[in-house]
């Protein structure tokens, strides 16, 4: 009785575990970035006049969830598409300031200023949630860390690919 209990207590430990997340998804090298995205070209491109905005989803911690990205608001027409787990989407952004939104459990945003032409990747992390994923993006990636994780992930569902 008391093996089975520790073995049942031992089990919930490592679920928990696995569920809560580790924060954000690692990194490799920036060697070993440079290498492996050697002649990779991003699959877009800004459109002239635009800036183009990445948003990855590394993780594969809730990976069956949606977490959908809005631009400047929270309104039906304001969403470009989702991501789920190790997806990225694109769009394109005028110049400016512009507030990029994720909505999981929870709203998040990162605030972006943007000129014509820049590429500009954000992070969603998954978090653990009470009914559901949590989300947080960041805006901290680099262009090799950027190209790098969209080399590795899968597009997600893009609505639309112009705000």
């Amino acid at each position: 009785m008391k093996i089975q209990k520790i073995m049942s207590l031992t089990l919930m430990s490592v679920i928990i575990l696995l569920l809560s997340g580790c924060g954000r998804a690692s990194l490799p090298t920036p060697e070993v970035m440079k290498k492996e995205i050697q002649g990779f070209k991003l699959p877009k491109l800004p459109e002239k006049g635009k800036a183009l905005v990445y948003v990855v989803r590394p993780e594969v911690f809730g990976f069956a969830i949606k977490f959908n990205v809005y631009i400047d608001d929270e309104q039906s027409t304001s969403e470009m598409g989702y991501t789920r787990g190790q997806q990225y989407i694109y769009f394109n952004v005028k110049p400016g300031k512009h507030e990029i939104k994720s909505l999981a459990e929870n709203w998040a945003g990162v605030n972006i200023n943007v000129k014509e032409g820049d590429i500009i990747f954000l992070e969603q992390e998954s978090k653990m949630g009470v009914v559901y994923a949590r989300n947080k993006l960041y805006n901290d990636y680099t262009q090799l860390a950027g190209k790098y994780r969209v080399k590795t992930l899968k597009l997600g569902t893009m609505i639309k690919s112009d705000k």
